[in-house]
């Protein structure tokens, strides 16, 4: 079904790489105008004009989400820009991995500062634009890593986690103006982050660091492949999810076909939180 975000105005952070990157995208393709905000200028500023070239509206802007002056500003300028503001969709995060007893103070702030402070921020400056204008619709990207633990990723855990009951508490409290508010929990995504944590990539991302190191560990080609296999693995759909099948849950999330749904955690991992965990026994 083509035009199922027709005329609205999509703003998402963390927009220039990964699945932010995707569902800006997937937006235009549906048929919104969209803001592309990301930390990182050059990012943002390609996929704006990436989308432009294709005949779309957007525009890009920088900030760092986890800024409240930095986030008003983002507000302002997608309403300045387009008039108004129907989908938000908070998607840029932050990790500092580590065993707890390794894990700096500073790291531990800001995983929390990116993944759950800018999203109330954001959530905050947003919900009055959109009950003026008589509704909208937020989706948070958490992770099924809220709703699970994992081995040395406390921090992010607790912030994936924080993430979807905040998502639940601001639907309630909103639904009656008319802005429903979801999150999407991914499995393990081939995003850069991905591709650099297991050595697939080239890519050098400074919000992404391991504890007391400052840096990912250099792996051999031999072990990262072995690491994605295991993480491939891992799920009983035998891959790694591609950045468009999550940008695909924002985008119906984001919609009017999910007008009946607020408040809700989307899992969205190939099966792998379906599993025990334990081995085939067969």
């Amino acid at each position: 079904m083509a035009g199922r975000v027709e005329g609205k105005v999509a703003l998402i952070t963390g927009g220039g790489s990964g699945i932010g990157e995707a569902t800006v995208l997937r937006m235009h393709e549906e048929g919104a105008k969209v803001i592309v905000v990301d930390i990182n200028r050059e990012s943002a500023l390609k996929v704006a004009e990436n989308i432009n070239a294709m005949g779309g509206s957007a525009s890009a802007f920088v900030a760092d989400v986890a800024d409240e002056e930095a986030t008003k500003a983002m507000i302002k300028h997608a309403v300045d820009t387009f008039g108004r503001l129907d989908i938000l969709h908070n998607n840029a995060t932050a990790l500092e991995a580590g065993a707890v007893v390794d894990l700096t103070l500073e790291g531990w702030n800001k995983t929390l500062a990116v993944n759950v402070t800018a999203p109330f921020l954001a959530t905050k400056h947003a919900l009055p634009v959109m009950s003026a204008q008589g509704g909208g619709a937020i989706v948070n990207t958490a992770s099924i890593s809220g709703t699970r633990g994992d081995y040395g990723m406390s921090a992010y855990n607790a912030g994936k986690a924080a993430v979807i009951n905040f998502t639940r508490s601001a639907a309630i409290e909103n639904a009656r103006f008319g802005v429903r508010m979801n999150c999407v929990c991914p499995g393990a995504i081939d995003t850069p982050a991905i591709q650099s944590m297991t050595g697939a990539g080239k890519v050098a991302l400074p919000h992404v660091s391991l504890a007391g190191k400052g840096e990912l560990p250099k792996l051999s080609a031999e072990a990262s492949q072995h690491v994605r296999e295991r993480m491939m693995n891992a799920h009983p759909i035998g891959r790694l999810g591609l950045p468009v099948e999550i940008a695909n849950t924002v985008l119906f999330l984001a919609s009017d076909e999910a007008s009946f749904i607020t408040g809700a955690a989307y899992i969205v991992d190939g099966g792998l939180t379906a599993h025990t965990g334990l081995p085939a026994m067969m």
